[in-house]
Protein backbone atom coordinates (compact mmCIF):
# COMPACT_ATOMS: atom_id res chain seq x y z
CA UNK A 1 0.00 0.00 0.00
CA UNK A 2 1.67 3.26 -0.81
CA UNK A 3 1.46 6.22 1.84
CA UNK A 4 2.17 9.39 1.41
CA UNK A 5 5.47 9.82 4.28
CA UNK A 6 8.09 13.15 4.74
CA UNK A 7 11.70 11.99 4.13
CA UNK A 8 12.96 16.21 4.92
CA UNK A 9 11.36 18.71 5.95
CA UNK A 10 10.49 19.53 2.58
CA UNK A 11 10.07 16.38 0.50
CA UNK A 12 7.19 15.11 -0.27
CA UNK A 13 7.62 11.34 -1.31
CA UNK A 14 5.07 7.87 -1.61
CA UNK A 15 6.80 5.30 0.27
CA UNK A 16 5.87 1.30 -0.52
CA UNK A 17 5.91 -0.69 2.57
CA UNK A 18 7.83 -4.05 2.08
CA UNK A 19 5.19 -6.82 1.33
CA UNK A 20 5.37 -10.24 0.24
CA UNK A 21 4.03 -10.00 -3.41
CA UNK A 22 3.30 -13.65 -4.15
CA UNK A 23 1.09 -14.41 -7.14
CA UNK A 24 -2.33 -14.06 -5.03
CA UNK A 25 -0.64 -10.77 -3.44
CA UNK A 26 -2.49 -7.58 -4.81
CA UNK A 27 -1.55 -3.60 -3.28
CA UNK A 28 -4.89 -1.79 -2.11
CA UNK A 29 -5.85 0.19 -5.20
CA UNK A 30 -6.42 2.90 -3.10
CA UNK A 31 -4.52 4.90 -6.27
CA UNK A 32 -2.68 7.54 -4.65
CA UNK A 33 -3.37 9.89 -7.53
CA UNK A 34 -5.18 12.04 -5.50
CA UNK A 35 -2.44 12.67 -2.67
CA UNK A 36 0.10 13.18 -5.59
CA UNK A 37 -2.15 15.77 -7.20
CA UNK A 38 -2.32 17.47 -3.73
CA UNK A 39 1.26 17.42 -2.68
CA UNK A 40 2.02 18.90 -6.22
CA UNK A 41 -0.13 21.63 -5.81
CA UNK A 42 1.03 22.51 -2.79
CA UNK A 43 4.37 22.37 -4.34
CA UNK A 44 4.12 24.73 -6.82
CA UNK A 45 2.59 27.61 -4.75
CA UNK A 46 6.30 27.28 -2.92
CA UNK A 47 8.80 26.81 -5.99
CA UNK A 48 11.14 29.38 -6.75
CA UNK A 49 14.00 30.13 -8.87
CA UNK A 50 16.65 28.21 -6.28
CA UNK A 51 13.85 25.08 -5.50
CA UNK A 52 15.79 22.04 -5.56
CA UNK A 53 14.74 18.67 -6.54
CA UNK A 54 13.59 18.07 -2.34
CA UNK A 55 10.99 20.24 -3.01
CA UNK A 56 9.25 17.49 -5.42
CA UNK A 57 7.13 14.26 -4.76
CA UNK A 58 9.30 12.03 -5.47
CA UNK A 59 8.24 7.97 -4.73
CA UNK A 60 10.14 5.44 -2.94
CA UNK A 61 9.92 2.42 -4.82
CA UNK A 62 13.16 0.17 -4.62
CA UNK A 63 13.62 -3.48 -4.33
CA UNK A 64 16.12 -6.17 -4.47
CA UNK A 65 17.22 -6.60 -8.06
CA UNK A 66 16.47 -10.63 -6.77
CA UNK A 67 12.78 -10.17 -6.90
CA UNK A 68 10.79 -11.55 -9.50
CA UNK A 69 9.36 -9.76 -11.68
CA UNK A 70 5.79 -10.39 -11.29
CA UNK A 71 6.16 -8.76 -8.27
CA UNK A 72 7.46 -5.87 -9.66
CA UNK A 73 4.75 -6.32 -12.47
CA UNK A 74 1.68 -5.98 -10.16
CA UNK A 75 3.23 -3.08 -7.98
CA UNK A 76 2.83 -1.04 -11.63
CA UNK A 77 -0.75 -2.59 -12.10
CA UNK A 78 -2.18 -1.93 -8.70
CA UNK A 79 -0.60 1.97 -8.57
CA UNK A 80 -0.23 3.62 -11.96
CA UNK A 81 1.53 6.68 -10.88
CA UNK A 82 4.66 4.99 -10.22
CA UNK A 83 6.96 5.70 -12.73
CA UNK A 84 9.71 2.69 -12.51
CA UNK A 85 11.60 0.89 -9.90
CA UNK A 86 14.97 1.30 -8.42
CA UNK A 87 16.91 -1.72 -8.19
CA UNK A 88 19.54 -2.54 -4.51
CA UNK A 89 22.02 -5.38 -4.07
CA UNK A 90 23.06 -5.20 -0.89
CA UNK A 91 22.21 -2.44 0.01
CA UNK A 92 23.83 -0.70 -2.76
CA UNK A 93 22.51 0.77 -6.29
CA UNK A 94 22.46 -1.28 -9.26
CA UNK A 95 20.21 0.75 -11.50
CA UNK A 96 16.79 1.92 -12.39
CA UNK A 97 13.90 0.40 -14.39
CA UNK A 98 11.18 2.46 -16.28
CA UNK A 99 7.54 1.46 -16.25
CA UNK A 100 7.68 2.20 -19.93
CA UNK A 101 10.45 0.15 -20.84
CA UNK A 102 9.47 -2.67 -18.14
CA UNK A 103 6.48 -3.20 -19.95
CA UNK A 104 7.82 -2.83 -23.16
CA UNK A 105 10.17 -5.63 -22.38
CA UNK A 106 6.89 -7.64 -21.42
CA UNK A 107 5.55 -7.07 -24.52
CA UNK A 108 7.78 -8.65 -26.65
CA UNK A 109 7.87 -12.23 -27.72
CA UNK A 110 8.51 -14.56 -25.49
CA UNK A 111 8.63 -11.66 -22.64
CA UNK A 112 6.33 -12.94 -20.21
CA UNK A 113 7.84 -16.14 -20.07
CA UNK A 114 11.53 -14.82 -19.94
CA UNK A 115 11.38 -12.08 -17.33
CA UNK A 116 8.51 -12.66 -15.19
CA UNK A 117 9.74 -15.68 -13.06
CA UNK A 118 13.28 -14.48 -13.27
CA UNK A 119 14.89 -11.98 -11.47
CA UNK A 120 14.30 -8.61 -12.10
CA UNK A 121 18.00 -7.99 -12.70
CA UNK A 122 18.13 -10.29 -15.49
CA UNK A 123 15.82 -7.75 -17.45
CA UNK A 124 17.52 -5.17 -16.65
CA UNK A 125 20.93 -6.37 -17.65
CA UNK A 126 19.02 -6.93 -20.50
CA UNK A 127 17.69 -3.00 -21.04
CA UNK A 128 20.58 -1.64 -20.23
CA UNK A 129 19.15 1.82 -20.58
CA UNK A 130 21.57 4.52 -19.05
CA UNK A 131 19.89 6.61 -16.44
CA UNK A 132 20.15 9.80 -14.65
CA UNK A 133 20.74 10.37 -11.09
CA UNK A 134 21.00 14.12 -9.17
CA UNK A 135 21.40 15.06 -5.66
CA UNK A 136 18.62 15.91 -3.98
CA UNK A 137 20.38 19.19 -3.93
CA UNK A 138 20.43 19.71 -7.04
CA UNK A 139 17.86 22.91 -8.67
CA UNK A 140 14.92 21.73 -11.04
CA UNK A 141 16.33 24.54 -13.36
CA UNK A 142 19.82 22.26 -13.34
CA UNK A 143 18.18 19.03 -13.35
CA UNK A 144 15.82 19.95 -16.53
CA UNK A 145 19.06 21.00 -18.26
CA UNK A 146 20.49 17.10 -17.95
CA UNK A 147 17.23 15.81 -18.73
CA UNK A 148 17.52 17.95 -22.04
CA UNK A 149 20.64 16.96 -22.93
CA UNK A 150 19.75 13.49 -23.52
CA UNK A 151 18.78 11.78 -26.46
CA UNK A 152 15.18 12.04 -27.35
CA UNK A 153 14.34 8.48 -26.87
CA UNK A 154 15.46 8.69 -23.37
CA UNK A 155 13.52 12.26 -22.47
CA UNK A 156 10.79 10.90 -20.37
CA UNK A 157 12.97 8.33 -18.23
CA UNK A 158 12.65 8.60 -14.07
CA UNK A 159 15.24 10.04 -12.70
CA UNK A 160 16.96 8.34 -9.48
CA UNK A 161 17.35 11.16 -7.11
CA UNK A 162 19.60 10.65 -3.99
CA UNK A 163 18.50 12.26 -0.98
CA UNK A 164 20.77 11.13 1.48
CA UNK A 165 23.93 8.77 0.87
CA UNK A 166 22.66 5.10 0.22
CA UNK A 167 18.61 6.73 -0.15
CA UNK A 168 17.08 7.03 -3.26
CA UNK A 169 13.86 7.88 -4.66
CA UNK A 170 12.45 8.45 -8.41
CA UNK A 171 11.10 11.28 -9.56
CA UNK A 172 8.68 11.58 -12.56
CA UNK A 173 10.29 13.71 -15.30
CA UNK A 174 6.58 14.93 -16.34
CA UNK A 175 6.59 16.70 -12.49
CA UNK A 176 9.96 17.34 -13.32
CA UNK A 177 8.61 20.01 -16.57
CA UNK A 178 5.44 21.15 -14.74
CA UNK A 179 7.71 22.16 -11.74
CA UNK A 180 10.11 23.68 -14.74
CA UNK A 181 7.05 25.34 -16.45
CA UNK A 182 6.04 26.93 -13.22
CA UNK A 183 9.59 27.95 -12.27
CA UNK A 184 9.68 29.75 -16.05
CA UNK A 185 6.19 31.37 -15.19
CA UNK A 186 7.42 32.66 -11.68
CA UNK A 187 10.69 34.23 -13.39
CA UNK A 188 8.93 35.62 -16.12
CA UNK A 189 6.85 37.69 -13.46
CA UNK A 190 9.60 38.57 -11.93
CA UNK A 191 11.36 39.45 -14.79
CA UNK A 192 8.63 41.56 -16.19
CA UNK A 193 8.39 43.30 -12.34
CA UNK A 194 11.71 44.19 -12.82
CA UNK A 195 11.98 45.88 -16.26
CA UNK A 196 8.85 48.16 -14.82
CA UNK A 197 11.07 48.90 -11.83
CA UNK A 198 13.70 49.68 -14.16
CA UNK A 199 11.35 51.83 -16.48
CA UNK A 200 10.40 53.70 -13.37
CA UNK A 201 14.09 54.16 -12.08
CA UNK A 202 15.42 55.39 -15.77
CA UNK A 203 11.58 57.59 -15.35
CA UNK A 204 13.44 59.06 -12.23
CA UNK A 205 16.68 59.45 -13.50
CA UNK A 206 15.87 61.48 -16.35
CA UNK A 207 14.02 63.23 -14.30
CA UNK A 208 16.07 64.46 -11.55
CA UNK A 209 18.88 64.32 -14.79
CA UNK A 210 16.38 66.96 -16.05
CA UNK A 211 14.97 69.19 -13.44
CA UNK A 212 16.04 71.64 -11.00
CA UNK A 213 15.83 70.43 -7.51
CA UNK A 214 14.78 73.01 -5.54
CA UNK A 215 11.79 74.60 -7.89
CA UNK A 216 11.04 71.32 -9.79
CA UNK A 217 10.93 72.54 -13.04
CA UNK A 218 13.57 72.17 -16.03
CA UNK A 219 17.39 73.00 -15.62
CA UNK A 220 19.58 74.19 -18.16
CA UNK A 221 20.69 71.49 -19.60
CA UNK A 222 17.13 70.79 -20.88
CA UNK A 223 16.50 74.24 -21.01
CA UNK A 224 19.47 74.11 -23.79
CA UNK A 225 17.99 71.02 -25.25
CA UNK A 226 14.38 71.54 -25.48
CA UNK A 227 15.21 75.50 -27.02
CA UNK A 228 17.42 73.59 -29.91
CA UNK A 229 15.11 70.88 -30.80
CA UNK A 230 12.06 73.61 -31.12
CA UNK A 231 14.41 75.54 -32.97
CA UNK A 232 14.85 72.92 -35.79
CA UNK A 233 12.24 72.07 -35.54
CA UNK A 234 9.87 75.22 -36.09
CA UNK A 235 12.94 76.10 -38.57
CA UNK A 236 10.81 73.27 -40.93
CA UNK A 237 7.89 74.48 -40.43
CA UNK A 238 8.64 78.37 -40.58
CA UNK A 239 6.74 79.32 -37.58
CA UNK A 240 7.37 81.60 -34.60
CA UNK A 241 9.53 80.72 -31.53
CA UNK A 242 9.51 83.19 -28.62
CA UNK A 243 11.46 83.75 -25.15
CA UNK A 244 10.62 84.81 -22.22
CA UNK A 245 14.17 85.95 -19.48
CA UNK A 246 12.38 86.62 -15.94
CA UNK A 247 14.50 87.94 -13.25
CA UNK A 248 13.10 88.46 -9.72
CA UNK A 249 13.89 92.09 -8.77
CA UNK A 250 16.36 92.75 -5.95
CA UNK A 251 16.52 89.22 -4.81
CA UNK A 252 19.90 89.73 -3.18
CA UNK A 253 18.06 92.36 -1.03
CA UNK A 254 15.51 89.70 -0.27
CA UNK A 255 17.81 87.18 0.57
CA UNK A 256 19.74 89.74 3.46
CA UNK A 257 16.07 90.59 4.91
CA UNK A 258 14.33 87.19 4.92
CA UNK A 259 17.34 84.63 5.09
CA UNK A 260 17.97 81.54 2.41
CA UNK A 261 15.40 79.42 3.54
CA UNK A 262 13.16 82.44 2.46
CA UNK A 263 14.97 82.94 -0.65
CA UNK A 264 14.00 78.86 -1.32
CA UNK A 265 10.48 79.09 -0.64
CA UNK A 266 10.22 82.54 -2.97
CA UNK A 267 12.53 80.59 -5.97
CA UNK A 268 9.61 77.68 -5.53
CA UNK A 269 6.29 80.22 -5.40
CA UNK A 270 7.78 82.03 -8.72
CA UNK A 271 8.15 79.07 -10.23
CA UNK A 272 5.23 77.91 -9.55
CA UNK A 273 3.85 80.85 -11.26
CA UNK A 274 5.32 80.52 -14.20
CA UNK A 275 4.03 76.97 -14.75
CA UNK A 276 0.54 77.95 -14.92
CA UNK A 277 1.12 80.33 -16.74
CA UNK A 278 3.67 78.95 -19.52
CA UNK A 279 0.52 76.10 -19.13
CA UNK A 280 0.14 74.42 -22.90
CA UNK A 281 2.10 71.19 -23.49
CA UNK A 282 4.63 72.84 -25.75
CA UNK A 283 5.47 75.41 -23.35
CA UNK A 284 8.72 75.06 -21.38
CA UNK A 285 9.49 77.09 -18.07
CA UNK A 286 13.15 76.33 -17.20
CA UNK A 287 15.41 77.33 -14.38
CA UNK A 288 18.05 80.06 -16.36
CA UNK A 289 20.51 80.51 -13.04
CA UNK A 290 20.24 82.20 -9.66
CA UNK A 291 17.15 83.60 -9.68
CA UNK A 292 16.48 83.78 -13.48
CA UNK A 293 13.72 81.62 -15.25
CA UNK A 294 13.09 81.26 -18.93
CA UNK A 295 10.30 80.39 -20.47
CA UNK A 296 10.20 78.36 -24.02
CA UNK A 297 6.82 79.61 -26.22
CA UNK A 298 6.63 78.12 -29.17
CA UNK A 299 4.53 79.16 -32.04
CA UNK A 300 3.76 82.14 -30.41
CA UNK A 301 4.40 85.05 -31.52
CA UNK A 302 5.02 88.12 -30.03
CA UNK A 303 2.17 89.72 -28.98
CA UNK A 304 1.20 86.62 -27.36
CA UNK A 305 4.78 86.32 -25.80
CA UNK A 306 3.88 89.70 -24.49
CA UNK A 307 0.14 88.62 -22.80
CA UNK A 308 2.04 85.18 -21.04
CA UNK A 309 4.47 87.94 -19.35
CA UNK A 310 1.51 90.22 -18.41
CA UNK A 311 -0.64 87.56 -16.98
CA UNK A 312 3.07 86.05 -15.15
CA UNK A 313 3.22 89.34 -13.47
CA UNK A 314 -0.45 89.91 -12.51
CA UNK A 315 -0.54 86.48 -11.41
CA UNK A 316 2.50 87.01 -8.69
CA UNK A 317 1.37 90.00 -7.61
CA UNK A 318 -1.38 88.13 -6.01
CA UNK A 319 0.71 86.28 -4.36
CA UNK A 320 1.65 89.65 -2.00
CA UNK A 321 5.14 88.08 -0.98
CA UNK A 322 6.40 90.43 1.36
CA UNK A 323 10.10 92.35 -0.27
CA UNK A 324 10.96 95.23 2.45
CA UNK A 325 14.19 96.29 0.58
CA UNK A 326 13.03 96.37 -2.83
CA UNK A 327 13.23 99.86 -4.09
CA UNK A 328 10.38 99.35 -6.79
CA UNK A 329 7.48 97.59 -4.62
CA UNK A 330 6.73 96.16 -1.38
CA UNK A 331 6.38 93.11 -2.87
CA UNK A 332 8.07 90.41 -4.96
CA UNK A 333 7.82 91.80 -8.40
CA UNK A 334 9.94 90.25 -11.81
CA UNK A 335 11.46 92.39 -15.06
CA UNK A 336 10.92 90.12 -17.92
CA UNK A 337 12.55 90.35 -21.35
CA UNK A 338 10.49 89.14 -24.42
CA UNK A 339 12.17 88.15 -28.15
CA UNK A 340 10.49 86.38 -30.74
CA UNK A 341 12.10 85.26 -34.12
CA UNK A 342 10.74 82.69 -37.10
CA UNK A 343 14.04 80.85 -36.82
CA UNK A 344 15.59 80.15 -40.32
CA UNK A 345 19.04 78.13 -41.25
CA UNK A 346 20.40 80.91 -41.52
CA UNK A 347 19.89 82.88 -38.14
CA UNK A 348 20.91 81.09 -35.04
CA UNK A 349 19.15 80.53 -31.18
CA UNK A 350 21.76 82.04 -29.31
CA UNK A 351 20.28 85.77 -31.30
CA UNK A 352 17.42 84.65 -30.24
CA UNK A 353 18.89 84.41 -26.47
CA UNK A 354 20.75 87.38 -26.76
CA UNK A 355 18.18 89.27 -27.56
CA UNK A 356 15.88 88.40 -24.73
CA UNK A 357 18.42 89.16 -22.61
CA UNK A 358 19.01 92.58 -24.18
CA UNK A 359 15.49 93.05 -23.56
CA UNK A 360 15.46 92.05 -19.72
CA UNK A 361 18.40 94.66 -19.40
CA UNK A 362 16.20 96.93 -21.05
CA UNK A 363 13.22 96.26 -18.71
CA UNK A 364 15.73 97.26 -15.84
CA UNK A 365 16.97 99.84 -17.04
CA UNK A 366 13.42 101.30 -17.11
CA UNK A 367 12.86 100.52 -13.11
CA UNK A 368 12.26 96.98 -12.68
CA UNK A 369 8.99 95.37 -12.48
CA UNK A 370 7.89 95.39 -16.03
CA UNK A 371 7.75 93.29 -19.18
CA UNK A 372 10.01 94.64 -22.63
CA UNK A 373 9.94 93.16 -25.91
CA UNK A 374 12.76 93.13 -27.92
CA UNK A 375 12.08 95.25 -31.44
CA UNK A 376 13.85 92.88 -34.54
Amino acid sequence: MLNLLNDGEDMKVYTSSPMDLGNSSILNQSSPDSLFLLSDRVCMKTLHLESTLSALSLYDYQVNAEVRGREVAQTFNANPLLPGVILLGEGELVGMISRGRFFEQLSRPYGLELFLKRQIQVLYRFTQIEYLRFKSSVTIVAAVQGVLSRSPDLLYEPIVVEIAPGTYRLLDVHQLLLAHAHIHELATELLQKLYQQLEVANQELHRQATLDGLTQVANRRMFDRYLSQQWDRLTEEKNPLSLLLCDIDFFKGYNDAYGHQAGDHCLQQVARVLKECGSRREDLVARYGGEEFAVILPNTFADGAIAVASRIRKALATLHLPHRNSTVCDRITLSIGIATVIPTKHDSLERLIASSDQALYRAKQEGRDCSICHEN
